[in-house]
């Protein structure tokens, strides 16, 4: 037996064969639509831009293994792979900010804020300053630092358990020391060491390649589905700890696994595009509001920083004659977005 209930915004379903039971949520499903379309038409636009411009049927053509060998050249060995980093960065940067926001219940919850960037940071310089970047590389150096910082982070928020809280005090407190010890290695380094530094610390698309996709589209088809697993207890944590464990909620392996998941996600996306600014920040606000959710939605909120990062690249690109670095458009784009939020905190009586 199979039942169908349309109720305002949802749609209810349950079926008899398979067992299946659960919610649509109308607004919600057209908004993740449309900004899955917008991100797949800047992910298109995005490729015609360059010293070789392009229209968007002769990059679909070059995509799909179509066109003459130049364009598809351009196409699938230059462009493709930073759209794709881009895309998938900004899917993780996305999904990440959710999840961190979701477990400690606070909209100023980010990687940016608690510190995980910041050690993916201090792990690159750090073995450019003193010569091990070489061997490891960029991208393993920022997966290393991003990961550890996160279980740093964990450990040190400890007590009994951890709470939101907690992770968000202790997560300061580490961006703050991680942040300062980037600062020694960029004084006491070479001109060229700390050029090379500063060019990876903004986030930057530039000069990507299929090596910085590989890692990070196999951490997204592992990672999200294991968040997109542990989010049906992700509502319930919303409630606070004791509300989530009265209804059968085991709070603390859901938070650290969440918290590890969401440190991977974002510690894959900084070791392959850097640490873009603000996005994790940015996307779970904007797609809270525009689905009308309570919580930020986790699959509305990884395609609105791909829309986001995605398309700043296209304006870092189109604003002056020098390509500028994708994360100075997004700090420059989501500090104001902070600022707001950090007014209507203390407007709510939250902020401290």
């Amino acid at each position: 037996m199979s039942l169908l209930q349309v109720r305002r915004d949802r749609v209810t379903f349950r079926l008899a064969k398979p067992p299946v039971s659960g919610q649509i949520r109308l607004r919600l499903a057209v908004v993740s639509l449309v900004l899955a379309v917008l991100a797949f038409a800047l992910f298109c636009v995005g490729m015609t831009i360059g010293d070789v411009p392009l229209g968007v049927s002769d990059v679909l053509s070059a995509v799909f293994g179509g066109g003459d060998s130049g364009t598809a050249y351009i196409v699938q060995e230059l462009r493709l792979p930073r759209a794709l980093t881009g895309l998938l960065a900004g899917l993780a940067f996305g999904a990440s900010g959710a999840v961190f926001q979701t477990i400690t219940r606070n909209p100023l919850a980010s990687p940016d804020m608690i510190g995980i960037n910041a050690g993916a940071a201090t792990a690159v310089v750090a073995g450019i300053s003193f010569g091990f970047g070489g061997g490891l590389g960029t991208t393993t150096l920022g997966l290393l630092g991003g990961l550890l910082t996160g279980l740093l982070v964990y450990v040190l928020a400890w007590r009994r358990g951890t709470t939101g809280y907690r992770i968000i005090l202790v997560g300061i407190g580490v961006f703050a020391m991680c942040t300062s010890l980037t600062d020694y290695l960029l004084s006491r380094a070479q001109i060229t060491e700390a050029q090379a530094s500063i060019g990876w610390l903004v986030g930057n698309l530039a000069n990507r390649g299929w090596a910085h996709v590989v890692p990070l589209a196999c951490a997204l088809a592992v990672l999200l589905p294991l968040v997109l697993a542990l989010s049906r207890w992700m509502r319930t944590l919303q409630l606070g700890d004791e509300v989530a464990a009265g209804l059968g909620t085991p709070v603390q392996p859901v938070r650290l696994g969440l918290l590890l998941a969401g440190a991977g996600l974002v510690a894959f996306a900084t070791a392959s595009a850097g640490p873009v600014s603000f996005v994790a920040l940015t996307a779970p606000q904007i797609a809270q509001r525009l689905a009308r959710q309570a919580s930020p939605p986790l699959t509305a909120s990884a395609l609105t920083g791909a829309v986001v990062v995605l398309g700043s690249d296209i304006l870092a690109r189109s604003i002056t004659a020098s390509p500028l670095p994708v994360g100075i458009v997004t700090g420059a784009l989501g500090a104001p977005l902070l600022l707001w939020l950090l007014a209507r905190a203390n407007r709510s009586g939250s902020g401290g």
